[in-house]
């Protein structure tokens, strides 16, 4: 998945400091990063190729092994800046992010973007409308004038698999530029427990009432701030598929054998392959000391 990055070490505790020759430097624009794309490989500027100069405008992000990333204010980056820019970088659609190599890079562009669209979106306080200042030790943004502070926003979110015996239920969604299939997903509500969002979700999305939820494992999808939390369940009693056709285009039952797969990084792909090369029986069976039937 996105975040499996080998053996690289991944530290997103804040620190107040300034870039140094070596550290990279992601830039954003609306959904595009900053750098070279060339032969699968992505690459971003270093602090010296970024004029290495005006340290104090340069937001640190995170570090993987050792390599620090660093975020440009507005006026680090401006036109003239964009005009000394090294041969071969420009702005690469953040999609990149599923294929591209090595992995550390493509983690560090969602990652980046999810904290830079924060960041742009805290400039001013939504309480008063005073500008926001950071705080020395740790991630957040505080208003001087009211106390209002602001940390990170992460957005709780279920992946589910609906089995029935040897299938699984793939969707595709209604309106959205990704046409490949998936399953089920969407976004807990306030006041509801995780496991009540599967339920919820698989009700108003295909009709179907659930049993015997199993929690497979957890993936950060920065591109929209979301924590996705991986469930396999299954369908209890009619499996007739009612579908909402405002959030689906397609849903139905897949043998397993015929479960498609591709080159990606999520949460689901990895659990429609679990399904494909192991079936719910046995991942029911291994993960027996770690569920939670609802």
């Amino acid at each position: 998945m996105i975040q499996d990055i080998g053996a690289g070490r991944f530290h997103n505790e804040y620190r107040a400091c300034t870039p140094q020759p070596g550290d990279r430097i992601l830039c954003y624009q609306n959904r595009n990063v900053l750098g070279r794309y060339e032969a699968g490989q992505l690459t971003f500027l270093t602090y010296e190729e970024a004029g290495g100069q005006m340290e104090d405008t340069f937001r640190y992000l995170f570090s993987i092994d050792g390599v620090a990333y660093f975020l440009p204010e507005a006026e680090a980056f401006g036109a003239d800046a964009m005009q000394r820019l090294p041969e071969g970088v420009g702005w690469q659609p953040l999609e990149l992010f599923r294929t591209a190599r090595p992995r550390e890079a493509a983690f560090a562009a969602v990652t980046g973007f999810q904290l830079a669209e924060w960041y742009r979106t805290r400039r001013y306080c939504p309480q008063c409308g005073h500008r926001m200042v950071h705080d020395d030790i740790e991630r957040m943004m505080h208003c001087t004038s009211c106390g209002l502070m602001e940390y990170p926003k992460i957005c709780p979110a279920v992946i589910v698999g609906v089995t029935k015996g040897d299938e699984i239920l793939l969707t595709r969604y209604a309106g959205r530029s990704y046409k490949k299939y998936a399953l089920i997903a969407g976004f807990a509500e306030v006041g509801e427990t995780i496991e009540e969002t599967v339920h919820r979700e698989v009700m108003e999305e295909v009709g179907l009432k659930v049993k015997n939820l199993h929690y497979y494992k957890s993936q950060p999808w920065s591109a929209s701030s979301t924590l996705l939390m991986g469930f396999f369940c299954e369908a209890d009693g009619d499996d007739e598929i009612r579908l909402d056709q405002s959030e689906l285009a397609e849903a139905r039952w897949c043998p397993r054998a015929e479960v498609p797969e591709w080159e990606d990084v999520s949460l689901t792909m990895e659990m429609m392959q679990v399904f494909r090369t192991k079936g719910i029986l046995e991942f029911n069976r291994e993960t027996s000391g770690d569920t939670s039937a609802v």
